[in-house]
């Protein structure tokens, strides 16, 4: 009897030991490495870059829209400095928590193929929405290189776009424009009265790096596409580029870059950081305050030009702004941006400033997964790329990752959405992708759907893992 219990236990030793090792060949598979650190929620996305950001608020979501750095390459196949001269397209992503972001895609604003076929470039975009006969109608406005200032507009934040105007909507016949040297980096405010403005401009002339001239602001129409009024100067101490228009409470406040040339200054700012003015009326005129943000290579190593935009969302003033994480992580240098955010600081005496983090702002809210969600929300990455409908691209290890997951009601089923030529396997995991997976859902030609018994309680992060290649179209927990 004792040679038979001795024999049993081995044998559920024996078992135990090959369950583990299988249990430890679903984790065996290298997952891609991603150019986002466990922990830190800036930048907001690595699937591409995106700078300038530009940000809209709209019924409980944060909107960004970015320009879309594209990667430049030598004849030798090597990525090269960013030129700027490829960009033709805006990147948007939104969020309602400020770590899960949506990757909505490429917005095509310009080029031949794009929907202002007159603008050669989409830098630097802003957006506003504003109720117009008695619907809400959105605007997008972006700048043609630094030649000028196009708006599009659409019926929701997402699209589709369309180019009413035909043309630019400030260009350098506008009156008190033809002599800026950077026509760009439009900012956009609609004022508590519905009243719109559009700050913009920049560039230093010789001989004027303290006082450059060189920033305008007007009021818009009523419908938001034409000027009403002549641009006004903004007398800002080295300018350089990069104008925001906010209201703060109640004083109207412009923000900028300062330029490269500020040694010995008696305002004590420094070169290339966010500075800020404030008046009591958005035309005008304006005090300046002081520095908000200095350069982001103070904080991060990596200098270059700063970008920006406030807003503010989920009871906070934030900054948004570039950076290159993702391009360090890569291990090249060419001055390709990546977006991310952090918290302003108001002082007892009303002075704001704001420190760079790679951990950024924490999650706000939880993510609710009992309804269809895209498998374009994420907070992490690695491998993948997405058009805005799906996660594309995929190669065996790459994976995908959401936070703070709330699952609390309670989870009889998951759901999951897909498309392969082949076989594509997802493997859900619940916090971390060590041990064994929650399950995993096995798609081929004729299967795009599965339907996956799952019993879940709780607040997780997701990770969805994936072997084979297709594209991931979404989930849904039941």
């Amino acid at each position: 009897m004792k040679r038979i219990r001795k024999l049993l236990a081995f044998a559920i030793l024996g078992i135990m030991a090959i369950l583990a090792c299988l249990a430890e060949g679903e984790t065996d598979m290298e997952l891609a490495r991603s150019y986002k650190k466990q922990g830190e929620n800036n930048p907001l996305y690595t699937q591409r870059f995106g700078a300038d950001p530009g940000v809209m608020v709209y019924d409980g979501r944060v909107y960004v829209f970015m320009t879309n750095d594209i990667p430049e390459y030598d004849a030798s196949g090597n990525i090269k400095e960013n030129s700027y001269s490829q960009i033709r397209s805006i990147s948007l992503i939104s969020s309602d928590d400020l770590v899960n972001w949506t990757d909505h895609g490429l917005i095509p604003a310009a080029g031949k193929n794009g929907i202002a076929r007159w603008a050669n470039n989409s830098w630097a975009p802003c957006a506003a929405h504003k109720t117009v006969d008695g619907e809400e109608k959105f605007f997008l406005y972006f700048c043609n290189g630094g030649n000028g200032i196009g708006v599009l507009t659409a019926p929701s934040p997402t699209g589709p776009w369309k180019d009413e105007l035909g043309h630019a909507l400030v260009s350098r016949i506008t009156p008190n424009c033809r002599d800026i040297v950077w026509l760009f980096d439009p900012a956009v405010m609609v004022d508590e009265d519905g009243t719109g403005y559009l700050a913009f401009g920049g560039g230093v002339p010789a001989g004027k790096e303290a006082a450059p001239g060189t920033a305008r602001i007007v009021r818009l129409a009523e419908d938001m596409l034409s000027l009403d009024g002549v641009p006004q100067v903004i007398d800002a101490p080295y300018l350089f580029e990069d104008s925001g228009i906010n209201r703060i409470g109640n004083k109207y406040v412009y923000s900028y870059c300062s330029n490269w040339q500020t040694t010995g200054n008696t305002l004590r700012l420094t070169s290339g950081a966010i500075e800020y003015m404030t008046a009591d009326d958005p035309l005008g005129p304006y005090t300046y305050e002081g520095e908000l943000f200095p350069n982001q290579g103070r904080f991060f190593g990596l200098y270059g030009n700063n970008h920006h935009s406030i807003a503010s969302f989920g009871g906070e003033l934030l900054l948004f702004y570039h950076n290159r994480p993702v391009e360090k992580a890569m291990g090249i240098s060419g001055n390709y941006r990546s977006p991310q955010v952090d918290r302003i600081t108001v002082s007892a005496s009303g002075k704001m400033s704001v420190k760079g983090t790679m951990k950024g702002i924490s999650q706000i809210k939880a993510f609710d997964p009992f309804r269809s969600v895209s498998a374009c929300e994420m907070a992490r990455q690695a491998g993948i790329s997405c058009d805005g409908k799906q996660v594309t691209d995929i190669d065996t290890g790459d994976w995908t990752q959401l936070c703070g997951v709330d699952f609390s009601a309670g989870t009889k089923e998951i759901r999951l959405f897909a498309e392969t030529h082949e076989k594509l396997v997802i493997r859900m995991y619940l916090d971390n992708t060590t041990g064994a997976p929650l399950f995993e859902a096995v798609f081929d030609e004729e299967k795009s759907e599965c339907v996956m018994p799952a019993q879940i309680a709780g607040v997780h992060d997701v990770y969805f893992v994936f072997e084979g290649s297709g594209s991931f179209i979404g989930w849904e927990a039941r």
